[in-house]
């Protein structure tokens, strides 16, 4: 094997281990199996990061068909960084299952849900790499089927409700989308993204184009969650199984950003998005709206796992509210948020989750006095969701502060000031589980005193680390964004 073939195989090896488990139907093997796919993907993005960031993009064409007539891999510092996230998430998720699963689905239903994580794993990756429309359209459809598995095989008989409107509102999704490629190929008579935005600048203006940006716009949107497109994730992170849950919050709906980002900025073109249509407006009437109101009913849920669900819209509002912004300080917050928001959900999730596994579920009367039963789970959720927040030393500070000097760059004070004003909602929501775990007095149903099991608690905790250590050293995250907002731009290779 050689740094050449990374970029593909950093797809590919998930996805081979898919039907690998599915045949060795051992649990065990299984989780095995996928536990080094994902492990190896997270080696090769990091390696694939350092190569961008050394040498510049990276191209890798598929059989022997040169792009654009073949399907080409094109990595550059947007989608590198994407990998990043997403194959170390998985990474971190895999281990924490094998506890979390075992206590959450009947034994014989254990390897099917390797199976479908390798899937789904490859598809989020696959989508990230892909340089060609379609292929990205394929990944998209692995990546979303899995997940209405993964969905469906929670516990609650609810899972499969919400696994059935996550599948009715996926497929719309998916299908606007492919008709945008479709209008887009008719115009262009290309697949391929790179080609694709080269032949573009004379047709901006034509009405396929105009349609197949409205057609993308939504489909990716009603997958991104963007609100009123929501409607789906509130139930599907509720009542999935917790290793799920952690990794479609943390991953999913970042991927989804990605591609509307490379689609606006790399296909469309800046001045189609900002100047000639209104995109920016809609996006910032629609982010406003979505922080605002998912942060208001995030403060009402009795489930600390809904709560936090709620609170992933109002979140994905505030990556919305850099692009609609459309400069430098914007996009680098968006980007970044991408990121800072991914690996805070993904800490908060998976301690949730252990406190799911003593308590059976994470209600609120459950919650009481949990800062003494289970002291390092308590403090963990405490820390993710400074982040959350927005404090100071955490991650979550670096996307508002970007985001707020974005605002400042526009000569928008009012918007600084909405960015403030609603962390303090998220003030609200993470101090009521202070106020039950650490100021209420045990109840009948608070977990007896003891911790998840380590497999769980260890890789939460790492979660949790990475929220406070990108507080501090920004070099990887504000370093990639601001190149890739630059690159977006137009202003960068």
């Amino acid at each position: 094997m050689t740094l050449a073939h990374l970029p593909v195989l950093v797809v590919v090896v998930p996805l081979i281990a898919a039907p690998v488990t599915l045949l060795l139907r051992r649990p065990g093997a299984a989780w095995g199996i996928a536990a080094a796919a994902c492990a190896f993907s997270f080696a090769a993005a990091l390696l694939l990061a350092a190569e961008v960031a050394a040498r510049g993009p990276v191209s890798y064409q598929i059989g022997s068909w040169p792009p654009p007539w073949g399907i080409e891999y094109r990595l550059d510092v947007l989608n590198a960084f994407v990998l990043v996230l997403v194959s170390g998430v998985a990474a971190v998720v895999a281990p924490y299952a094998w506890r979390s699963v075992a206590a959450e689905l009947p034994r014989d239903q254990v390897y099917l849900f390797y199976t479908m994580y390798c899937l789904c794993v490859a598809g989020l990756l696959g989508m990230a790499a892909t340089g060609d429309a379609f292929n990205l359209f394929v990944f998209m459809e692995i990546a979303s089927l899995s997940s209405y598995v993964l969905i469906a095989l929670g516990r609650d008989r609810r899972a499969l409700l919400a696994a059935y409107q996550y599948l009715i509102l996926g497929t719309i999704g998916a299908t606007f989308y492919v008709i945008g490629v479709g209008l887009l190929y008719l115009m262009t008579g290309t697949l391929n993204l790179a080609d694709m935005a080269a032949r573009l600048p004379g047709l901006q203006t034509t009405r396929p184009v105009l349609a197949a940006l409205a057609f993308i716009t939504v489909g990716v949107s009603l997958k991104l969650a963007l609100f009123p497109l929501h409607l789906w994730l509130p139930n599907a992170y509720t009542h999935a199984p917790s290793a799920v849950t952690a990794l479609l919050a943390a991953t999913a709906t970042k991927v989804q950003v990605y591609v509307l980002l490379r689609f606006y900025f790399s296909v469309f073109g800046l001045q189609l998005v900002t100047e000639t249509l209104p995109m920016p407006e809609i996006l910032l009437a629609l982010s406003l709206i979505a922080i605002l109101s998912a942060s208001l009913v995030a403060l009402w849920q009795a489930d600390l796992k809904r709560l936090f669900a709620y609170s992933s819209v109002a979140q994905i509002g505030y990556i919305t509210l850099g692009i609609s912004m459309a400069t430098k300080e914007g996009l680098t917050a968006a980007v970044v948020h991408l990121f800072n928001h991914g690996i805070t959900k993904a800490a908060l999730f998976l301690l949730v989750g252990g406190i799911a596994l003593r308590a059976g579920r994470a209600g609120f009367d459950r919650l009481r006095g949990l800062g003494h039963s289970m002291p390092l789970t308590s403090i963990g959720i405490v820390i993710a969701g400074l982040s959350l927040i927005g404090v100071p030393g955490t991650a979550g500070f670096i996307s508002k502060w970007y985001l707020v000097l974005g605002a400042i760059e526009t000569g928008r004070w009012w918007l600084a000031g909405f960015v403030v004003v609603t962390s303090l909602i998220a003030v609200a929501y993470v101090w009521r589980f202070v106020e039950a775990a650490y100021l209420s007095a045990p109840g009948k149903r608070t977990p007896a005193p003891g911790e998840s099991p380590p497999v769980m608690l260890v890789p939460a905790w790492l979660a949790v680390a990475a929220c406070v250590y990108f507080g501090f050293d920004t070099s990887f995250t504000v370093g990639t964004a601001r190149r890739a907002a630059a690159l977006m731009l137009g202003e960068g290779p």
